[in-house]
């Protein structure tokens, strides 16, 4: 996949290639469509992930993009959060799959 300059850019490729829906992520899974697709660890994969800080790489201006397919359900999508997102109130599975290293 391409490396992009920022998540905007990033945003409009990852479309471009497929990456149509627009993840939430939940307590102990991913939703999409309105609520109509529950997506649970164990049935989606990160393609690859995208690091993006502002000029002043403060943390609030710190996020990650993440490029998701689940081939179950024939969708992929991405999804955006900010470097906190281990604060978050989520399961551990989805922890598990969401850390990532470079």
């Amino acid at each position: 996949m391409k490396s992009y300059d920022n998540l905007v850019e990033a945003l409009q490729g990852l479309k471009k290639q497929g990456y149509t829906e627009d993840f939430n992520l939940k307590e102990n899974c991913l939703e999409c469509s309105k609520g109509k697709y529950k997506i649970f660890h164990n049935e989606f994969e990160i393609d690859k992930t995208f690091r993006f800080e502002d000029d002043t790489s403060s943390p609030e201006g710190s996020s990650i993009l993440y490029a998701i397919s689940s081939d179950k359900f024939n969708i992929k999508g991405t999804m955006v959060n900010s470097y906190g997102i281990y604060s978050d109130d989520i399961a551990d599975e989805m922890l598990d799959k969401l850390n990532f290293s470079d």
